[in-house]
């Protein structure tokens, strides 16, 4: 199995310039997307299907360090036991070998089970293309010996391209250092994360609900009925539902038409 690459995004570095999100746009050919102001600094309240990068803009206050601004960049995460690929009907999700997730709008119906499936909610409807969308990872970028847009844009380091195990152990010195200097809940994100992790890391100052990121981030059940009841046995669970349909129709016909004979005997 060929080694996994990905992006290490340390938020002590970033600056919030958000050319990431403008490197994006060019490089996927996405149109600007204006939302109204809603007294945050965030050009978007969340990923959408022209937008596939943000940066978010959170403000938290603390009793001991007072108000704090922690900026997050934000995209699918492209879990290593990714949910959009199991729920996919029309399979329209793989995985490269180095652990991008890809979606294929070809195969797209736009039902978007992946969005309602995916614990971060990343994959987000088009209504132009009747069809989902998210970040590539910038595959073709990669597969051509290139970095992703993003990570060849951001001006303050705070975006790093490589090899997972390897950007593994620079995010661990990292929180090794933050915490020695004044921030002592830094932590890794994306390591151990749904089990096995993802293939997007993030060293964080703090704890992840300071980013708004799930702490400990689940499928929801509903997924796992849809996965593991519906899905597999649908091909006999349709026409037995259409039959009970049938079936209840007809009695209920019946049961009313008894009961205006009674009523009309009655009279």
């Amino acid at each position: 199995m060929a080694r996994l690459m990905t992006n290490l995004y340390d938020v002590s570095k970033c600056t919030a310039c958000r050319g990431c999100l403008v490197a994006c746009k060019d490089s996927n050919q996405l149109p600007a997307v204006m939302e109204p102001f809603k007294g945050n600094y965030a050009t978007h309240e969340d990923t959408n299907g022209n937008t596939y990068t943000l940066i978010r803009f959170i403000e938290h206050e603390d009793p001991v360090d007072g108000v704090r601004w922690n900026f997050l960049k934000y995209q699918c995460m492209h879990c290593l036991d990714a949910e959009c690929m199991k729920v996919c009907p029309k399979k329209a999700y793989r995985k490269t070998e180095w652990g991008a997730t890809i979606h294929d709008e070809d195969k797209c119906i736009g039902c978007q089970y992946c969005t309602y499936a995916c614990p971060f909610g990343i994959p987000k409807y088009r209504t132009r293309t009747d069809t989902v969308t998210k970040c590539t990872l910038c595959y073709e970028r990669v597969e051509e010996g290139l970095k992703p847009a993003c990570v060849r844009t951001c001006p303050s380091g705070a975006l790093t391209f490589g090899y997972r195990d390897e950007l593994l152990q620079q995010a661990e010195a990292r929180v090794k250092f933050l915490r020695a200097n004044g921030f002592p809940r830094a932590t890794i994100y994306g390591k151990l994360e749904l089990g096995s992790g993802t293939n997007k890391i993030y060293v964080l100052t703090d704890t992840p609900d300071k980013f708004n990121l799930p702490v400990d981030p689940k499928v929801s059940a509903n997924t796992w009925v849809w996965q593991d009841w519906i899905k597999p046995y649908a091909g006999w669970l349709i026409p037995v539902a259409l039959g009970a349909s049938a079936v209840s129709f007809v009695t209920n016909r019946l049961i009313n038409k008894g009961d205006d004979h009674a009523k009309g005997g009655h009279e």
